[in-house]
């Protein structure tokens, strides 16, 4: 029987130092500077974000204001208050001519129909020896002018002027007569009282 010697001894083989001190060291700095790479780049990303985040905020705050400026300025209520006043106005004229077509339906107005009547009037009667040279008819006074060969012609005109419908409740109140330039005739001028009505 042989024996064997074995004189193969792991611990006399020469070890190979995977991570040295220096290489861990060196690995360590390489990492701790790309921290710092990536924390550089991180906070600069997130300044970048504030400003966006400012600048946003800052918009924000512009389109508040002017959309509080554009409710305020067309706000249900403010718009109401215009058809409302407008309404208000549109009535008022409304009931104005309401008001207005119901007098002249009544007649309160005292001169609904012109003053064509009083032409008619004045022409229909007629008296010899007068004549009308002008008159004046308004809302206030009436007022003729004329000549007459007799002045009791006059009063009889007048006479016969109270019996024409549109004549009724007006009277003439003022006479003045005096001869004419020629003094073939007189020239006479009729009022009518300050408050008859017309």
């Amino acid at each position: 029987m042989s024996q064997q010697i074995n004189l193969f001894n792991p611990d006399f083989l020469k070890q190979e130092t995977h991570f040295s001190l220096v290489t861990m060291l060196q690995g360590l700095a390489v990492i701790f500077v790309g921290a710092l790479i990536l924390y550089g780049y991180a906070l600069y990303q997130v300044r970048e974000l504030d400003k966006q985040a400012a600048q946003v905020l800052a918009r924000l705050n512009v389109e508040q204001s002017a959309l509080a400026g554009y409710s305020a300025g067309f706000s249900p209520q403010k718009t109401n208050e215009l058809l409302q006043s407008e309404l208000q106005q549109l009535e008022k004229k409304a009931e104005e001519a309401r008001s207005l077509t119901d007098t002249l339906r009544e007649g309160q107005v005292s001169n609904t129909s012109g003053f064509s009547e009083y032409m008619r009037a004045f022409s229909r009667q007629v008296v010899p020896g007068l004549w009308l040279t002008g008159f004046k008819v308004n809302s206030a006074e009436i007022t003729l002018s004329g000549g007459t060969l007799a002045p009791e012609s006059v009063p009889a005109y007048i006479q016969k002027l109270s019996h024409e419908s549109i004549m009724h409740g007006k009277s003439f109140s003022n006479l003045q007569m005096q001869p004419a330039k020629e003094a073939k005739y007189l020239e006479f001028t009729l009022f009518t009282a300050p408050d008859s009505q017309l």
